[in-house]
């Protein structure tokens, strides 16, 4: 019975001796299994960073040859199609600085174009219909804009026509219903609309400053000069449906870009459609007819 304890003692001390030294050994190999992965996962992620960063170079080398390339395209494509013509800006509600410096490439004084930014106007948003009023001769249908839409979409018509005309109607409302304005009108060839209303307007204020908007936009249409819609492609939420809707001849989607511009600078011309890159887009660019120069007009001798 005691060599059958003792025996038994013996083997269960084997057993933990051989459990202790397989633990010992298989630390030894996993940590050597850990450290040879871990070096593998490091080489591997080296390699990927690397041709990461080759791969960002090479992109970034095309991207700079595209924008040489549009830089030096752009006068090609729209240099001098608006020769002499007097732009207008009109701002509904307000002007960024960011879709200002768009525009300036097209019609800017160091624009190819040709065209001059004759005048830009900001249309306040919400209306200010005590002013308006208070604008107005006594008992005019301008004087009952406070409780008379029709009043207001009347006066906000006659208003967007004398953006473009000038004229007593824009001397008398121009402090009412204008926040800017710069240049003067008379003589415009075609004109700009960019869209921003205020986000926090109350329901009376927003309904009012759809009517004022649409009433404006009617004015301009009136005039028959081309009125094009434009903002840029990360413009949100779009306005292009609203110019569409309220009689714009054209518009441009994306006047952040080169394309985008070269399709303002057609439409400005008096080419229709909606251009850009969003849904709302029927295509990219206009057809791109550059006019001829006066030697090689039709009847001319070259």
């Amino acid at each position: 019975m005691g060599y059958s304890g003792r025996y038994h003692a013996a083997s269960l001390a084997a057993v933990f001796i051989a459990l202790a030294i397989g633990i010992l050994i298989g630390v030894g190999l996993g940590h050597k299994v850990v450290s040879g992965t871990t070096k593998n996962l490091e080489q591997s992620l080296k390699s990927d960073l690397a041709s990461a960063r080759g791969r960002a170079d090479d992109l970034q080398g095309q991207l700079n040859r595209q924008n040489e390339f549009e830089q030096q395209a752009f006068p090609a494509l729209a240099g001098r199609v608006l020769r002499g013509d007097r732009i207008a800006v009109v701002a509904l509600g307000a002007l960024p600085d960011d879709i200002k410096g768009d525009v300036q490439e097209v019609v800017g004084p160091d624009s190819p174009t040709g065209a001059a930014l004759a005048e830009v106007a900001v249309v306040r948003e919400p209306p200010d219909l005590s002013a308006i009023a208070a604008a107005a001769p006594k008992g005019s249908e301008g004087s009952k804009v406070a409780r008379d839409r029709t009043a207001l979409t009347s006066v906000a018509k006659r208003m967007g026509r004398s953006l473009i005309f000038g004229g007593p109607t824009f001397k008398r409302f121009r402090g009412a219903m204008l926040d800017q304005v710069s240049g003067r009108p008379g003589g415009i060839d075609g004109v700009i609309v960019i869209r921003q209303q205020p986000t926090d307007l109350a329901q009376h204020q927003a309904s009012e400053t759809a009517t004022l908007e649409s009433g404006i936009m009617a004015g301009l249409k009136d005039t028959q000069a081309p009125v094009v819609g434009a903002e840029r492609t990360d413009t949100q939420p779009s306005s292009i449906s609203f110019f569409t809707s309220n009689g714009a001849t054209a518009t441009v989607d994306s006047v952040d870009l080169i394309s985008g511009r070269v399709a303002l600078v057609y439409a400005l011309n008096g080419t229709e459609g909606n251009y850009g890159v969003k849904a709302t887009a029927d295509r990219l660019l206009p057809a791109l007819r550059h006019p001829r120069p006066p030697a090689f007009a039709a009847g001319a001798s070259p």
